[in-house]
C-alpha cells in the first residue's frame, strides 16, 4: 500500500488536497475523454457521501468542543473509572466462628471477601490477650517469656478516624503483632479520651439544635446526664473503626478516661501533687476562648501567620474583623503640650493601659520620667516609667503597657508594681472599667476607638504588620489573654528528671532528632495551667474552706484549699488543718474541671488500676513502648514521663517512637477546608466522588471553603477513591513511614498495594493448583523441617538465599522501627524474586509432559517453604490476606499441634535461615537476570511480539560461559529461548544473520535471522 504522507490511513471517501483538485481539473479540461452519464452519476454519489462525511466530522468536532468545555467547568477530564468484580464471603459463619476455609478460593483478590469474619474469630479465640500464651505456650518463646506492653494514645470520644489515627493504629498493631509472633506475651491496651472541650461543644450544639436549650438552661447535673447519654450512644463508634483496621487490642481491658476507676486515679494524682505543693493556685494570664468561656491548652491554639492586613471571620460578628495593622496614636502628656506616640495591633486594649514605658537611657524621654499622660477616654492617669525591655530604636521608643492582657506586659507590670485592669470580660465584651465602651463587643470597640482617636486628633498612622494571630481550634475564636485565678502544676523538678532520663539513655527517643527538642522544651518549661471552665470532665477535687471561726481566706491562698476524693474526706482534713469543729466549716468545691491532658498524663498507669496495687499494674507497668505522632511530644508524652516519675517513681515506658505526620500528596496539611481530610474507611471500602462531596456539605464549611474543598476533591479524586482494602492501606503506611519525615500520602498509590495483594493471591492459587491445597485429596505434606532431597538446582538454592535475606532485613527493620526496610524486603521478595523469577522458572518442571516426580516434590518443598515463611513475614503488616492464604496452605503433620492462626505462629528468625544465605549464588543469578532483561529490552525495542522462541548465541569469557551454561534452565523460560549455543569467536562479516543484541565486558549475546 502506498503511503498517503500522513499518520492517517487512506480512505476512498477522504477529501483530496487542494493540489490534487487542481490536477484533476486540468485532466478533465484537456486530456481525458468526456464522462458518461454513469460516471457522472457515480461522481455525484461520491460527492454526496463526501458531504455527509464532512457533516459528521463537523458534528463530532462540535461535540468534542462541548465535552471539553464541560470537563473544564467540572475541573478537568475524567479518567475512566476502574471497575472491579467485588466478591463477597457468603458461607454461613456465626459471629466469632472460624471462617470457612474449605469453600472455593475466589479467582481474584477481593478485600471485602478477605476481611470478612477473621477479626471476630481472632478476638473470640483470645489471640489478642496476653493470657493466651499462658494457656498455649508458643514454641519460640524465650525463658522466661518476654512481654511487650503498650497503651494506645486514646483518641477523642467525639472523633472519627482520620489518616493520622490510621497510621498510628497501623504502626502500633504491626509492632504488637510482630512481638506476638516472636513468642512474647503482648498487651496493647485500647482506650478513649473524654475530650473535655470537644465533647461539651458537640453536646451543647445537639441540645440547641434539638431542644433549643443551652447548658445553663439545663444546669450542670442535667447537662452531664445528656453528655453521658451521648457518649453511651455514640462513643463506641471510634472503637469499631479501630477494629476495622485490624488492630489487635485486648478489648477486655479497654478504658475510658472518665470511667469510675480512671476518675479516682485522676483525683488521687491531683490530691498527691497538691499535698506535695506541686499543684498550687495563682492568678496569671491564660489562653481564653470567649466563645467557650474557658481557658484552653496551648495545643488547642492554632497560630495563624499574617503577612499584613487581613480580614478574619470571628464567631459572634456579622462582618470580618481586621487584623495585621499597627495603629499609632498619641497620649497627651499631662500639663504639657507634648505627647508620646505609642503603637498597638490590638487597639481595644488601650482601655486596660496602666502605664507608658520608655528605655531609661533614651535621651528623648528623660525629661518626662515620673510624669503622667492622660487617657483620652477614661479618667485615668498613666505614669511614664522606665524599663530595659523597651527597644529605643523600634517605633517611637515608647510602649503602652496592658498588664492584664499581654504576656510581656504582665511581666513588666509585676516588675513595676502596676495595677492590673481587666478591660475584656470572659464573654468578649468590654468590662465595667471601660467607661462608655463597657458592655460592647471587643472588636466593635476596636473600630469605634479608631474613629474616636481620629475625631480627637490623636490618631497618627496605620501600617501593615506581620504578626501571628492565636485561634481557638475548637471554636475558631481569636484567643484573648485574660487574667484568671487557676490551678497550676510546678513542672521544674519533674521536667529535670525527664531530661535526665533521656540523657542517661534510660529513656530512648526514636528518631533521635527529637532529643534536642525534648531538652529545650523541658529545660525552658513553664508551669502548667490545668484548670478548664467546663462542666464535662474531671471536676477538680479541691474545696475552699470558710468559717466564722477563722479569718476569711483569699481565692489564691492554698492554705484555704483542701483536696480530697469526697466532701466528707475534705471536711475531716479541714477540721484537722484549722483545728475547728466540722459543723463550723463551710466547703465549696471548685467549679472547674481538669485539663484533659492531666488525665491523659497518667494514662500509662491509671489504665492498669493505679493507685490500687492491681495484678495488671504489677505485671504490665511500666510499659515497653509509647508510639505516637511527634506533634504531641510535649503536650502528652513529656507530661506522661513527668507525672509517672513523680507519682510512681518509675518511667512509664522505656522507648518512645515518634511517627511522621500525614500530609496529602501535594505536601499540604490535612484540612477540611482543602477537602483533603480522608476517612481511612473510605480508602478501605472505596467511595465515589459524589459521596465524598456529600460529606463535605455536612462539614459546616463556609461557602468559599466548601468550593475550594470541592474543587480539590474533583482534581485529586475525579473517579472517587477505589476500594483498596485494609491490608493495602496498612502496607502503604508502613512503606511511607520514614523516621523523622512528614509523609506526603497519595491515597491513590494505596491502590498499587492492592494489586500487590492480588499478586500474593495469584501466587498461592498457583501453588494450590499444584497440590499445595488443604482441600486437595493429594495435598502435599510438608515436613516439620526443611531437608534437601538432592534434586535442588542453583535456582532453588538462590530463592532460599533471598528468603534468608528478606527475613534478616525484616528482623533488623522491626527491631529498629525501620518500617520501609521491612516493606521493601517483603515486596521485593514476593514480587520480583518469588513471583517474577522463581515461580516462572519452575513452571516448566511442574507442567512437564514427562514429569520428574522427585524434581516436582523438591520444587513443592521449596515453594511451600517460601510461601509459608513469606506469609508469616507479611502477617504483622497485612493480617487479613496473610491469614486467608495461610489457612489454605498445608501444615506439617496435617496441622496437628499447629497454631490455629497466623497471629500466633512463630515469625521467621534470621538465625534459622542464615545457613541458606549464599551471596555468591545471588551475584550469579543477578548477572544472569541482567542478561535476561537485556534480551527482553531488545525484543521490546525491536517490537518483536512473536511468542515463538528464539535461539540464543553467546560469545563469552570462560567464567561467563560456565555461568550461562549453569543457568541455561533459568534463561530459557524467562527469556523465551529455545536453544543456547556458544560461539568461540565473534561472527565475521561473511557469517550473515547474526545480530548483536547486548554486549558487556564479559559477554555478547546474539540472535540469528531465521
Amino acid at each position: 500500500m502506498a503511503s498517503n504522507g500522513s499518520d492517517q490511513p487512506t480512505d476512498e471517501n477522504s477529501k483530496p488536497s487542494e493540489g490534487e483538485n487542481n490536477q484533476q481539473a486540468v485532466a478533465g479540461a484537456g486530456e481525458g475523454p468526456p464522462k458518461t452519464a454513469k460516471q457522472l452519476a457515480k461522481e455525484a454519489e461520491k460527492a454526496e457521501k463526501l458531504r455527509k462525511f464532512e457533516e459528521k466530522q463537523k458534528a463530532k468536532a462540535l461535540a468534542d468542543e462541548q465535552r471539553k468545555a464541560k470537563e473544564l467547568a467540572e475541573g478537568g477530564p475524567k479518567k475512566k473509572a476502574v471497575t472491579r468484580d467485588i466478591t463477597e464471603y457468603t458461607s454461613p459463619t456465626g459471629d466469632g466462628e472460624k471462617k470457612d476455609i474449605h469453600c472455593e478460593l475466589p479467582k481474584a483478590y477481593s478485600p471485602k471477601y478477605v476481611e470478612a469474619a477473621w477479626y471476630n474469630w481472632w478476638e473470640k479465640e483470645g489471640f489478642f490477650r496476653p493470657e493466651y500464651y499462658d494457656e498455649h505456650p508458643p514454641s519460640n518463646a524465650s525463658t522466661p517469656r518476654k512481654s511487650f506492653t503498650m497503651v494506645i494514645p486514646p483518641p477523642n470520644v467525639t472523633g472519627y478516624l482520620h489518616l493520622g489515627h490510621a497510621i498510628m493504629c497501623t504502626l502500633e498493631d504491626t509492632i504488637s503483632r510482630w512481638h506476638r509472633m516472636c513468642g512474647e506475651s503482648v498487651l496493647w491496651v485500647p482506650g478513649c479520651d473524654h475530650a473535655g472541650i470537644a465533647t461539651q461543644v458537640v453536646v451543647e450544639k445537639k441540645l440547641m439544635r434539638e431542644q433549643k436549650l443551652s447548658r445553663h438552661d439545663l444546669g450542670r447535673e442535667r447537662f452531664l446526664e445528656e453528655a453521658w447519654k451521648w457518649k453511651n450512644e455514640k462513643g463506641d463508634h471510634i472503637y469499631e473503626q479501630i477494629k476495622a483496621l485490624g488492630s489487635s487490642c485486648d478489648w477486655s481491658r479497654k478504658v475510658f478516661t472518665m470511667d469510675k476507676g480512671m476518675s479516682y486515679a485522676v483525683e488521687e494524682a491531683f490530691i498527691r501533687l497538691h499535698e506535695k505543693k506541686l499543684i498550687y493556685r495563682s492568678t496569671r494570664l491564660v489562653n481564653w476562648s470567649c466563645t467557650l468561656k474557658s481557658a484552653i491548652s496551648d495545643i488547642e491554639v492554632e497560630k495563624t501567620e499574617l503577612k499584613g492586613r487581613t480580614l478574619i471571620r470571628v464567631p459572634g460578628y456579622d462582618e470580618p474583623v481586621e487584623f495585621g495593622m499597627l495603629i499609632y496614636f498619641a497620649y497627651p502628656v499631662e500639663d504639657s503640650k507634648e505627647e508620646i506616640i505609642v503603637a498597638t495591633t490590638r487597639l481595644e486594649t488601650m482601655l486596660g493601659d496602666t502605664a507608658v514605658v520608655v528605655h531609661p537611657d533614651d535621651e528623648r524621654y528623660k525629661h518626662l520620667h515620673g510624669k503622667y499622660v492622660q487617657h483620652p477616654f477614661l479618667p485615668r492617669r498613666l505614669p511614664i516609667l522606665t524599663d530595659t525591655m523597651v527597644d529605643p530604636a523600634f517605633g517611637s521608643g515608647a510602649v503602652k503597657v496592658t498588664p492584664a492582657h499581654d504576656p510581656n506586659d504582665f511581666e513588666c507590670g509585676r516588675r513595676l508594681s502596676l495595677p492590673f485592669i481587666t478591660c475584656i470580660s470572659d464573654d468578649g465584651l468590654m468590662s465595667s472599667e471601660c467607661g462608655p465602651y463597657a458592655g460592647k463587643l471587643r472588636f466593635d470597640v476596636r473600630r469605634q476607638l479608631l474613629n474616636d482617636l481620629k475625631e480627637r486628633g490623636l490618631y497618627r498612622d496605620a501600617k501593615e504588620n506581620e504578626m501571628i494571630i492565636p485561634i481557638c481550634s475548637r471554636s475558631k475564636d481569636v484567643i484573648e489573654p485574660l487574667l484568671k485565678p487557676q490551678w497550676y502544676v510546678n513542672c521544674k523538678t519533674m521536667a529535670q528528671r525527664s531530661v535526665d532520663a533521656v540523657r542517661s539513655k534510660q529513656l530512648k527517643i526514636i528518631p533521635t532528632i527529637f532529643e534536642p527538642v525534648w531538652y529545650k522544651w523541658l529545660e525552658d518549661i513553664r508551669d502548667w495551667c490545668i484548670s478548664r471552665q467546663l462542666w464535662w470532665g474531671h471536676r477538680i477535687p479541691s474545696y475552699f474552706v470558710s468559717s466564722d471561726e477563722i479569718p476569711a481566706g483569699s481565692d489564691i491562698d492554698d492554705q484555704y484549699w483542701i483536696s480530697a476524693h469526697t466532701s466528707e474526706e475534705a471536711l475531716e482534713k479541714a477540721a484537722q488543718r484549722f483545728n475547728i469543729p466540722k459543723d463550723k466549716i463551710r466547703l465549696q468545691q471548685d467549679e472547674d474541671v481538669l485539663d484533659t491532658w492531666f488525665s491523659s498524663g497518667i494514662f500509662p498507669f491509671s489504665s492498669f488500676g493505679w493507685p490500687m496495687e492491681t495484678d495488671d499494674l504489677k505485671r504490665f507497668f511500666p510499659t515497653t513502648l509509647l508510639e505516637t505522632g511527634h506533634d504531641i511530644l510535649f503536650f502528652w508524652v513529656a507530661r506522661m514521663v513527668m507525672m509517672s516519675l513523680e507519682l510512681t517513681d518509675r518511667l512509664p515506658f522505656t522507648e518512645i517512637y515518634l511517627h511522621a505526620l500525614i500530609r496529602d500528596a501535594h505536601g499540604r496539611k490535612m484540612s477540611k477546608s482543602l477537602g483533603n481530610v480522608i476517612d481511612p474507611i473510605d480508602v478501605i471500602r472505596g467511595i465515589p466522588l459524589d459521596k465524598l462531596q456529600e460529606l463535605l456539605k455536612s462539614s459546616n464549611l463556609d461557602p468559599k471553603e466548601y468550593e475550594r474543598a470541592r474543587q480539590g476533591q474533583q482534581e485529586d479524586y475525579p473517579n472517587g477513591i477505589p476500594e483498596c482494602g485494609t491490608d493495602a492501606l496498612r502496607f502503604a503506611f508502613c512503606a511511607y513511614a520514614n523516621q523523622g519525615r512528614d509523609i506526603n500520602l497519595d491515597v491513590l498509590r494505596v491502590d498499587g498495594y492492592r494489586r500487590f495483594c492480588n499478586k500474593l493471591w495469584n501466587a498461592i492459587r498457583f501453588a494450590m493448583s499444584k497440590n499445595l491445597d488443604i482441600n486437595d485429596p493429594n495435598c502435599f505434606e510438608p515436613p516439620a523441617e526443611l531437608k534437601f532431597t538432592g534434586a535442588e538446582t542453583p535456582c532453588d538454592l538462590w530463592i532460599l538465599s533471598r528468603l534468608s535475606y528478606a527475613i534478616e532485613q525484616c528482623e533488623t527493620g522491626f527491631n529498629n522501627y525501620l518500617f520501609p526496610q521491612v516493606t521493601t524486603a517483603i515486596y521485593n521478595f514476593w514480587l520480583y524474586e518469588l513471583c517474577d523469577i522463581y515461580i516462572e522458572y519452575v513452571k516448566k518442571d511442574l507442567y512437564a509432559k514427562d514429569p520428574d516426580l522427585k524434581r516436582q516434590e523438591t520444587i513443592k518443598l521449596i515453594l511451600y517453604t517460601c510461601l509459608d515463611n513469606g506469609l508469616r513475614l507479611i502477617a504483622p503488616i497485612m493480617p487479613f490476606v496473610s491469614e486467608e492464604l495461610y489457612q489454605r496452605l498445608p501444615k506439617p503433620n496435617k496441622g496437628q499441634n499447629a497454631p490455629p492462626s497466623i497471629c500466633v505462629t512463630p515469625y521467621p528468625q534470621a538465625s534459622q535461615f542464615k545457613q541458606y544465605r549464599n551471596e555468591n549464588l545471588e551475584a550469579s543469578v543477578a548477572t544472569i537476570y541482567e542478561a535476561i532483561n537485556k534480551i527482553r529490552s531488545y525484543r521490546s525495542a525491536q517490537k518483536i511480539v512473536s511468542k515463538e522462541k528464539d535461539d540464543l548465541y553467546i560469545r563469552a569469557s570462560p567464567s561467563a560461559s560456565l555461568l550461562f551454561s549453569e543457568y541455561a534452565d533459568l534463561i530459557q523460560p524467562l527469556a523465551n529461548i529455545d536453544n543456547i549455543q556458544f560461539l568461540k569467536d565473534e561472527p565475521t562479516a561473511d557469517q550473515a544473520g547474526y545480530t548483536s543484541i547486548a554486549t558487556t565486558s564479559d559477554y555478547t549475546l546474539y540472535f540469528k535471522s531465521k
